[in-house]
C-alpha cells in the first residue's frame, strides 16, 4: 500500500459528536452536497495525522487502528504510536528477506498490515514521541531521499553477492542500519517515558495489545472460501495470511464490527474515478465516465491526486451493483490493486438508506470532512483487498464458518 498525501495536521473526534472533526450530524462530504449522512455507529479514534510524502499508509493506518484498540479496551487517552519505528524496523526484516531470497521479492516503502504485528512481536513498539523518525531537517515525513539511498544500498548488497563468489559480508546490515540511523535516528534500544523506564518489547507488554487477537478478512473466489489464503500482493512481503470469506460475509463483518464496538483498518484500491478523497466520497457509480477529471494523479499519488467533478459526488445516484464476479474480474485484471491503507471508524447511511462506511485517513485534513471520507458498500465491496479485525468483533456465526 503505497499512497500518501503531505499535510501534517491533527483533528481528533469523539463518539458523542462529530463536531470535533469539522461537521456536525446529519453530516455531508462536501460543501455545497446533497449527501446527507445519519449516523449508526461511530467509534473513538486518535487526531488525523499525515504520513507526508511516503509510502507509509501501512503503518499510519494500522497503529491508528490499534489506538483505537487501547481506547475500546479502556484507555481514554492512549498514547500515539510510532509510525516511523515500525517502518524502520520492517526496512531491516524487509532488507534480510530480499537479500535472501535473491531479489525475487518486493523491496519498497509500501507495506501491509500483517507488517505491524510482526514488528511488534519481534521488536516491540514505542510512543511517537520517542522515536518521530524526523532526522533529515524536515518538519514533515519525506522518505524520497531516504529510499533511494537505501535502495540503492540493498541493490548494491544484492549486485555484489550475485558477483562474488564469497556471498555477502559480515557487515551489509550494519551498513542498512546505519543509512536508517541517518534518516530516522537511533534504534531504541530502551527509553524513559513518563516517569518508567522501558524497552520497546517491555512497552508493548506494558500497553496490552495481544497481536495474537486480530486477523486479516479478505474475499476473492481464487483461493477456497472460508479458509485461510495468503493475497498474491507485492507489499505482503511478511507473508501474511487472510482468511477468504465471501462477499457478502466481508461487509457484513464490518457492519457487525461497528456495530458492536470494533473498528477496522481497510486496504483498499484508490485509483478509481468514485475515489475522491477531495469530495470526501469513494463510490461505484453505474456510469463512471460522468466523472470529469482535470490534471491527473502523480505516480505515488502524494497530492491528494487529479481534480475530479460530476454530479454524483454531488447528489447520491445509482452505482454497479457488485456481485462476486464483477470483483474478481477486477482482480484479476489488475484494475483492483493493493494502493492504500486507512482506518473504518463508522458505518453511516444516507437519505436512501444506502450505507456508507466512514473512514479516517492518512493524508492530513485538507478536504471538507477534516481527513475522513464516506465510502459506499458498493465500493467496499468492489475494492477492498482485507480487513484487519479483532476476534471478538467477528460475530459467532462467521467464526463458525473460519473455525475460529
Amino acid at each position: 500500500m503505497k499512497k500518501y498525501f503531505f499535510s501534517l495536521l491533527f483533528l481528533g473526534f469523539t463518539s458523542i459528536t462529530t463536531a470535533q472533526f469539522g461537521y456536525t450530524e446529519p453530516g455531508t462530504n462536501a460543501e455545497g452536497s446533497e449527501y446527507v449522512f445519519t449516523k449508526i455507529a461511530h467509534l473513538d479514534a486518535t487526531p488525523v495525522q499525515s504520513q507526508g510524502n511516503t509510502g507509509t499508509c501501512w503503518s499510519f493506518s494500522a497503529l491508528s487502528y490499534f489506538e483505537s484498540e487501547l481506547i475500546r479496551k479502556g484507555n481514554k487517552n492512549p498514547d500515539l504510536l510510532a509510525e516511523m519505528f515500525v517502518v524502520r524496523k520492517a526496512y531491516e526484516s524487509k532488507a534480510e528477506k530480499y537479500i535472501r531470497m535473491d531479489g525475487k521479492i518486493n523491496f519498497s516503502e509500501g507495506g501491509a498490515f500483517h507488517d505491524i504485528p510482526f514488528v511488534i512481536r519481534n521488536y516491540g513498539i514505542v510512543p511517537e514521541e520517542i522515536y518521530t523518525g524526523l532526522n533529515y531537517g524536515s518538519e514533515t515525513h519525506d522518505h524520497s531521499e531516504m529510499f533511494e539511498v537505501l535502495n540503492g544500498a540493498v541493490q548494491g548488497v544484492l549486485s555484489h553477492a550475485k558477483s562474488s563468489s564469497n556471498g555477502v559480508s559480515t557487515a551489509w546490515m550494519s551498513a542498512i542500519n546505519g543509512i536508517l540511523d541517518a534518516y530516522f535516528g537511533k534504534d531504541v534500544k530502551e527509553f524513559e517515558f513518563k516517569g518508567k523506564k522501558y524497552t520497546p518489547m517491555s512497552y508493548a507488554k506494558a500497553i496490552g495489545l495481544n497481536m495474537d487477537e486480530y486477523v486479516s478478512l479478505t474475499s476473492f473466489t481464487n483461493h477456497p472460501m472460508n479458509q485461510k489464503c495468503m493475497l498474491a500482493i507485492a507489499d505482503n512481503w511478511a507473508w501474511g495470511e487472510s482468511y477468504n470469506v465471501g462477499l457478502t460475509d466481508l461487509f457484513d463483518a464490518c457492519e457487525y464490527a461497528l456495530k458492536n464496538g470494533y473498528s477496522l483498518a481497510w486496504g483498499a484500491d484508490v485509483s478509481e474515478k468514485g475515489f475522491s478523497f477531495r469530495n470526501g466520497l469513494a463510490i461505484a457509480p453505474e456510469d463512471p465516465s460522468t466523472i470529469e477529471t482535470k490534471g491527473r494523479d502523480n505516480k505515488n499519488f502524494s497530492d491528494g491526486g487529479a481534480d475530479k467533478t460530476a454530479n454524483a459526488f454531488v447528489t447520491p445516484g445509482k452505482e454497479l451493483v457488485i456481485t462476486p464476479e464483477l470483483r474478481q474480474k477486477a482482480y484479476d485484471g489488475k484494475t483492483t490493486t493493493d494502493d492504500h491503507g486507512m482506518h473504518i471508524v463508522g458505518l453511516y447511511k444516507d437519505q436512501n438508506n444506502t450505507r456508507y462506511l466512514l473512514v479516517k485517513n492518512s493524508w492530513g485534513t485538507s478536504n471538507y470532512p477534516k481527513g475522513f471520507l464516506y465510502v459506499s458498500e458498493n465500493y467496499f465491496k468492489y475494492k477492498t483487498i482485507n480487513v484487519y479485525v479483532h476476534k471478538d468483533g467477528i460475530s459467532s456465526a462467521l467464526k463458525k464458518k473460519l473455525s475460529l
